[in-house]
């Protein structure tokens, strides 16, 4: 299988790293010697993740959770691999787990005109489809008010309009903040945006608004770089 590496690895805070990708970015979040992956690139980012979390000084069976926040392969398609890697657990919202699985296709984004350039651009960066998948099984299902035994306690936040089954993960002890994909950073100019390839704008405007109403010092998106320091206000300022 082709091999799909971080192009750059950054420390957000002593806690947490950002795996960035060609498309998109991971995240390792560290309580101990425990480890949370937050979202797991595409297919063959699995070596790659475990080569990252080696560099950090763990095995990766320290990672004990995979929590994906949405099915898309940029996101959720290394997640099979890397279990098999770990041990890990996986996690997804229920209305998503099944196109995680590869129990079926999930649908597809409903395009802005605007959009489908860029996103002909993004699948170009991509690799290509394996002929055999490494989709996860099992996979723990998630809903809207969950709270899951990392970070001093992490809400799931129910996030829906990019997929149906979108979740953020909220942890507030921390002050830190995972949209997914229902947030961005814009890469012309650098500022907190709704996110793009939405199955339904309407939905993805309002849950921009449930997560910009959330107490959060550091956001970390699917796409664009963290806000560190002051992140609640730039989101309620972008929501606005």
């Amino acid at each position: 299988m082709t091999t799909y590496a971080p192009t750059d690895i950054i420390d957000v805070t002593p806690r947490l790293r950002m795996l960035r990708f060609p498309v998109g970015q991971a995240y390792l979040w560290r309580d101990g010697d425990e480890l949370t992956l937050i979202d797991a690139g595409a297919p063959g980012a699995g070596q790659p993740i475990a080569e990252a979390v080696r560099d950090w000084g763990h095995a990766p069976q320290d990672v004990r959770r995979i929590v994906l926040t949405h099915f898309h392969d940029d996101h959720a398609g290394g997640a099979g691999e890397f279990a098999r890697l770990s041990g890990a657990e996986v996690y997804a919202h229920r209305l998503d787990a099944p196109f995680v699985r590869g129990e079926k296709q999930g649908p597809g984004p409903v395009f802005e005109d605007w959009e489908r350039p860029i996103h002909a651009q993004a699948l170009a960066q991509l690799p290509p489809t394996p002929e055999h998948p490494a989709f996860p099984s099992p996979v723990r299902e998630l809903t809207d008010g969950d709270v899951l035994d990392l970070g001093g306690g992490a809400h799931v936040v129910g996030a829906p309009g990019h997929t149906d089954g979108s979740i953020a993960l909220h942890l507030p002890y921390h002050g830190v903040l995972f949209t997914g994909d229902a947030v961005a950073v814009s890469p012309v100019d650098g500022q907190v945006i709704l996110g793009v390839f939405n199955l339904d704008r309407e939905q993805a405007l309002a849950s921009f608004r449930r997560l910009a109403a959330l107490d959060s010092d550091v956001a970390c998106f699917g796409h664009g770089g963290p806000v560190v320091g002051g992140s609640a206000a730039a989101l309620r300022a972008a929501a606005a």
